[in-house]
């Protein structure tokens, strides 16, 4: 694995042209087995998780791919310019998810986000969006680095990955961590770690909602 130094930011407001190099996958096909309870519907400040990732989504993509295993169950929110892609009932985890959004995608860049993220905020996405012309050409995607972690589950991959993503698939594999061990990646700035706080348990609820 090769880690680039972080790219710089400079705040520049997001345009239609970058706007239509990205395609936004959207991963909602946990269990939520830790929270109890659906983590996509729960709300937060009024609004469900799903439709407030969605909606900051859609603000940086002209397309958006909910990838879940129950379309249905998601039917009546709010979600404007997003397309359902129905998963295997039978989860894999979220690398296959990914990997199935992935084959629809036309674009050279995806950014990916799980479905858990009440933090996120959109100026934070939209400056990553503007440095993506100066990622190295090796890296096959542009994340985070935290907790000596990639925080794969809010970032950027090109499409080309898809190839090795899927061979990686089908010897087994599927945690993100293992397969970008192998490749480029290169590093996003992060002053704001705060921005990809999970909200998996009730504990991590009471936390968020204390707070906000």
């Amino acid at each position: 694995m090769t880690q680039h130094s972080p790219l710089s930011t400079h705040h520049s407001p997001l345009t239609t042209h970058h706007s239509a190099l990205i395609t936004t996958i959207v991963l909602a096909g946990g269990q939520s087995s830790r929270m109890g309870e659906d983590k996509a519907l729960i709300s937060v400040q009024g609004m469900p998780l799903l439709q407030r990732v969605c909606g900051i989504a859609a603000s940086c993509a002209d397309t958006v791919y909910v990838v879940t295993p129950w379309p249905e169950r998601y039917q009546h929110l709010d979600l404007p310019n997003c397309q359902f892609i129905r998963e295997s009932p039978h989860s894999q985890g979220p690398l296959v998810g990914f990997a199935q959004g992935l084959t629809q995608v036309k674009t050279q860049w995806v950014l990916l986000l799980a479905c858990d993220l009440p933090k996120l905020r959109v100026e934070v996405l939209q400056d990553w969006i503007a440095i993506l012309d100066s990622v190295d050409d090796d890296a096959i995607a542009a994340l985070a680095h935290h907790s000596k972690r990639w925080e794969v589950l809010c970032g950027f991959y090109r499409l080309r990955c898809l190839p090795q993503l899927l061979q990686f698939i089908n010897q087994g594999g599927r945690s993100f961590q293992r397969w970008l061990k192998d490749y480029s990646v290169e590093i996003l700035p992060l002053s704001n770690p705060e921005i990809l706080f999970n909200c998996n348990t009730p504990e991590d609820l009471t936390l968020l909602r204390d707070g906000s």
